[in-house]
This record gives C-alpha cells, structure tokens and sequence, in this order.
C-alpha cells in the first residue's frame, strides 16, 4: 500500500493546483446586509509605522531583499518578481534569479512573463461585475440564464439552481476535478471553452449557497456566460475591458500554440519570447517543466504578465477602480470587491465577491487572491488602510512558501506589533478531546470514479489533542500545526500566529467540520469507511489471502484430493480471483512507480496502469462475490469423506478468503475503484 497511497497522494494534491492558499471553511448563511469588513475590523496601530505613514523605500528594498533571497537559495527558488505599490506610486519593482537556463536569461520584473494562476479570476471578476453594473449580467439570475442550451446545469435532483452570485463565493455545490483536463501538455489537446465546460461538467453534490468549496469549474461558468454575453473569445475580452484601457502591454490570456480555428489567436512572438521557463527542483538543480496549455479555461488561471504590468493592476484597485483618467470599473464594483458575500466567522474569508480576504497582522485585513501552477506561484495582496499593494510571483515548484509569507511579513515588519509569543497550550482542552479529535475529509474533492479514490487514499486530515493542552492537525493540505482555544467552543487560535480555525459543532458540542481562514475548503468528519486505516487494513488482508490462495492452489498439486462439483468450482474461482487481486495489486504499483513523476499524473490521468489496476479490481471483486455464493453448496458433506470433498479446515480458509475478497471488494467500490471507464 505504501507507493499506492503515495503516488496518489501525489496525485490528489495535483488536483489542487489551481488552489491558492490550502485552508477550509464552515457551512454558513448568506449575509442579509454585507458592509466592507473595514467599517468592523479598525486595524490595530501600533507597529513601527502609523497606518498613515508610507514605507521608507531604502527600508523596504533592504527588507524584501533580505527574504526573497534567504528564501531563493533555502528553498531553491530559480526566480521571483516582487512589485508593491503604496500612495498611488510604485514604490518597489525586482526580479530576481533567472528566468530561462538555455541560454541563461535573468528575471526583468518588466519584460519577463510569469504566470499568475488563479489570481487571473480576478479580471473574470472585474469582467462579470462591469456586465452586472451594465445590467446584462443579474448576479441574483441563475448562470443557466446566460449559457447556451447544451452548456446549462442540470439540476440532477436539486431544488435550487446556481446562480450568478454562487460563483463568486464558490459555493456552486459542485464535486471537485481536475485531473487529466484542467491542464494539458500538447496544444493539440487544448479544446474550445464552450466544449469543455459540457465535456468536463463535475457532479452537483450539494445545494447552493451553502458554504464555500473552491470550485474553477463555477469560473469557466462565469467565463462562458461573459465570452457569451460579449461575442468576443476570452482573451479578446479582457484587452478591450482591462488590460488595453490600463496600458498593461505586457499581460495576456493567450498562449503559445499554432494558430487553430475555434481558438483565440495565440500569444503574440514578441511577448513569447520573453516567458519565464517553469522548473523543478530535483535536489541537485533545476529541470524545467513542460508548459501548462490552459486555453480552455483561460479566466480561471491562464494569464501570464510582469510585475510592472501588475503594479498599474494594483494602482487602479487601490484607487477604486480608476488610474490616470480611466476609468475600469465603477465606484460601487470597488466597494463589492471589500464587501463579503458569505456570513462567516470572524478571521474567515467570506469572499468578497470573488476576492479573497486574509486577515493579515496588526488586525488589516487584505483584499486579493493567489494562485498556482505545477511551477508557478503567485500573490496579490491590497491593503486598503495602508493604501499598500504586494504582487509575488515565483518561477520554481517550491515557491509556495515564499508567495504566501512576504505580503504579511511586510505588514508585520513594517505596521504591527512583534509577533506574539508562542501561546500556552490550554489543560481544560484535554478534558473535552473527544469532542474535536477524529478524522476529517475535505469537501474540495471528486465524489465519484478513480479521483475520487485519489481524494480518499490522499488520507484525511487528522485531528488529536496532545496532553500538553494543544490540538493537533495532521494532513489538511500543510505541515502539522498546533492550536489553542480561543473565545466561543469550536474557536481556535494558531500556537504561532494569527491564523484561525473554527469547527462547526453538533446540538451536543461535538464537531462535525472544521475549517481555515482563507475559505476554500471546509473538511468534515467521517466514520471508518472512508478512513485510510480502513482501506490499508483490508488490502494487507486481502493481499496475504491472494498469496495463501495462489500458493495453496500449488502446494495442492500431486494431491489425492478429491473435492465436490461445488468445491471445484469454487476452488478455481478462487484461485482466478486471487490472481486477478494479485494483478491489480501490482498495477497499482506500477501506477505508484509512473506517479513519482508528477506530470505523468496530471497530463495522463488516469493512465494504463491505473485503468487496468481498476479494470482488474473489478473482475476480481465479481470473482469474491462468486466465491461467496458457493461456500453454502461447499460446505455440504462435510461427513461424508468416502464421496469426497474438503475438510473442515479446507472449507474454512476457502470461506475466510471470500469474507476478504468481497470486503475488500465493496470497500473499493465505495472509494471509487472500481469504474475503470471513469
């Protein structure tokens, strides 16, 4: 089981790749009223700096110098552009590093092209919220107002559609994909957007509006509605309403690939030949990686652009929605990208129609949004009290770190207290362990097929209480972390930090779920059927039962054994189901084996391995079921030795490894195993 569950561990964090920072959120109710969260967080003076007071410059240089470049050469990072922006002024603009090794290129925070991710969503949103003032769009309508017949939701056994304004807070109801689709590695693969959001439509697996469970396929739905409602392909769109208005020459939603008829025209050559290279670091260098081909859902996470550019994109938020006399979106769109949609618990992003809140220290808090390739990863962060803009983007698959960590140690070094010492674990905690510590599956994951056992064998998120007083958190998408009560039941506090965790409790003060800050996920408890023990507990068995029953199939040969008609058939049953469980075994090796390299999985899912792994599971569990029937026509003349037939201690290890065989069958089959053609 272990490169199984590694290599498909491996696999379900792929599935993540468009996620910008991994945190979780509660169910929760929409708010009636929403105001800014500005008007009831005040920030908290304090720090070095006064709200009102610019940056020195010289200060802030040497500050972000001194950790992008501690961090480039201790997580091997091969290039990073940083721009920040305060008081309508760029006050910082650097690229560090390089950007290609052949020929050897370095970062120019103005001409070199890195790639944003998700943090593209955001000019979806500028778009969607100009049609709404504009009246063309109804944030209040469901998306299926605004799609072609083929390409509308079905409802699938609901009683309320999605509406427009359910995207925006990702709280659509849609299972979780991405596997094999939401990125390709040839241009020949690339499809047309209207035809992959019918090809690739996720399951609906709960109503709408309910909580926020990150969804980029609800964004190709707003994609599809705005290239529909503009009659004009996305990237079209997006220079005429925002990068063309700005002067941000240098961003685009095109990418580098022949011209294709059904497809935007590609990335002009000029802005091609300035991309930033991808890579990997593997423990000795950096490899880079295939390009990532996104035009299918080019408003979810395609658009590549400089810091420079970004600078005049952070200008123009800070200001409202204007720079230099033009105008990109009206004074009321501003105040909806400060304004949450979602009523949700405090510290918690409640998506600020489509932007994310993170609470930063000091008590501000930061409108923006992340985002994130196999090798890409980027932040955008604005400060609206501090009139402070931070743009990261990093080049290497280990920058996460980094993209995520510098727009809040700038607030903090600059504008907040010293961090707060590590807290105090708290004694009473222990007495109520039982009512927090279990395991907790996400609801960010695919709910049927072969992704679905990725999102299982991925292991659930594991919550303890140590005796020291901390609660524990193993697994939910970072490193282990330590909590401590804070305020109401069900509130936690990091023991280093300001993050916040809030677990939603049943009517007797047990927890159900729990999630994070940023609001992408909320994990929920789950009983032993999903749990990984549960799955690596009947595999070794199943496992030890298919050697036993191969290998007593030959020890037996040469014997004088004469067995019933029934006894048999369900002897050669058996010994062609543990072939076949055998079989599978090692294709799910062999899978485990392919899935170290990363790319193989998202560009190749699921593969031959993993197709004939399931295909021969699935003949193997009909076999264990056929073993089961016959032990009752087996187990007859258990006396009668002078017609034949097994012992009693024959028929029992017959009747313990169909027991096995068919658990272990039924067990795949609620994880998704099992539907080969899936």
């Amino acid at each position: 089981m272990g490169p199984f569950r590694k290599a498909l561990c491996a696999a379900a964090m792929l599935a993540l790749a468009f996620a910008p920072a991994t945190a979780q959120v509660p169910p929760a109710a929409r708010a009636k009223a929403p105001t800014p969260v500005e008007a009831s967080a005040a920030p908290r003076p304090g720090g070095p700096l006064a709200p009102g007071q610019p940056i020195p410059q010289a200060e802030l240089e040497a500050f972000v110098d001194g950790v992008v470049r501690d961090a480039m050469a201790t997580e091997h990072i091969a290039g990073v552009e940083v721009s920040i922006v305060q008081n309508g002024k760029v006050v910082l603009l650097k690229g560090y590093g390089f950007a290609s090794l052949n020929p050897s290129r370095p970062v120019d925070p103005s001409r070199t092209l890195f790639r944003i991710g998700s943090l593209s969503k955001t000019f979806t949103w500028i778009a969607l919220m100009n049609a709404a003032d504009q009246g063309r769009i109804k944030l209040d309508r469901p998306i299926n107002d605004y799609l072609a017949p083929n390409q509308r939701v079905p409802d699938q056994g609901f009683d309320h559609p999605i509406k427009v304004v359910d995207l925006m807070d990702h709280t659509p109801g849609f299972e979780d994909t991405a596997l094999g689709h939401l990125f390709v590695e040839k241009p020949e693969r690339i499809e047309a957007p209207d035809v992959y959001i019918v090809k690739h439509r996720p399951r609906r697996v709960r109503e709408p509006g309910q909580f926020a469970t990150y969804s980029n396929y609800g964004v190709a739905l707003a994609m599809q509605a705005l290239i529909r409602d503009a009659k004009a392909d996305y990237p079209s769109l997006i220079e005429r309403e925002i990068t063309g208005p700005l002067g941000m020459s240098r961003t685009t939603f095109r990418e580098p690939y022949p011209a294709r008829a059904g497809l935007p025209a590609p990335m002009p050559a000029n802005l091609s030949a300035d991309r930033s290279s991808g890579f990997h670091w593997n423990g000795s260098g950096f490899t880079p990686l295939k390009y990532e081909y996104a035009t299918q859902i080019a408003g979810v996470g395609n658009a590549s652009t400089t810091a420079e550019d970004m600078s005049r994109y952070m200008l123009m938020q800070l200001n409202g929605g204007s720079l230099d006399g033009t105008t990109v979106y009206s004074p009321a769109t501003a105040q909806a990208f400060r304004t949450p949609l979602l009523k949700v618990p405090e510290g918690v992003n409640g998506w600020a129609h489509g932007f994310m809140m993170t609470s930063l220290p000091g008590g501000y808090m930061a409108y923006g949004h992340g985002g994130a390739l196999l090798d890409y990863f980027t932040e955008m962060m604005l400060v609206h009290p501090l009139n402070l803009g931070v743009f990261v983007t990093t080049n290497t698959d280990t920058g996460r770190p980094l993209s995520e960590r510098l727009p809040a140690l700038i607030v903090e070094h600059f504008y907040a207290h010293p961090p707060a010492l590590h807290r105090q674990g708290d004694p009473d905690l222990v007495k109520h362990a039982k009512l927090y510590a279990g395991e907790y599956l996400t609801t960010r994951r695919a709910y049927s097929g072969l992704e679905k056992l990725v999102g299982l064998v991925q292991g659930p998120a594991k919550v303890s209480v140590a005796p020291d007083g901390y609660l524990w958190v193993f697994g939910a998408g970072g490193a282990p972390s330590q909590w401590v009560p804070e305020g109401a039941p069900g509130r936690f506090r990091s023991a280093e930090g300001e993050r916040v965790m809030t677990f939603r409790l049943d009517a007797k003060g047990r927890a159900v779920s729990f999630n994070g800050a940023s609001g992408t996920q909320t994990f929920e408890r789950i009983g032993a059927l999903y749990s990984a023990g549960t799955l690596q507990f009947w595999a070794a068995l199943a496992l030890i039962a298919a050697l036993a029953t191969v290998i007593g199939a030959f020890t037996r040969l040469g014997r004088d054994v004469r067995p019933t008609q029934f006894q048999a058939l369900s002897s050669l049953i058996g010994l062609g189901t543990g072939v076949l469980w055998l079989l599978s075994f090692l294709f799910f090796a062999l899978f485990g084996r392919s899935a170290a390299n990363v790319e193989n999985v998202i560009y190749h899912w699921p593969g031959a391995n993993l197709i004939l792994a399931s295909t021969l599971a699935l003949f193997a569990t009909f076999g264990s079921v056929m073993m089961l029937l016959l032990l009752v026509p087996a187990w007859r003349n258990a006396d009668r030795r002078t017609d034949g037939g097994w012992t009693v201690w024959r028929k029992l290890r017959q009747s313990l490894g169909a027991v096995v065989f068919t658990v272990f069958g039924v067990l795949l089959a609620f994880w998704g195993a099992l539907i080969p053609w899936s």
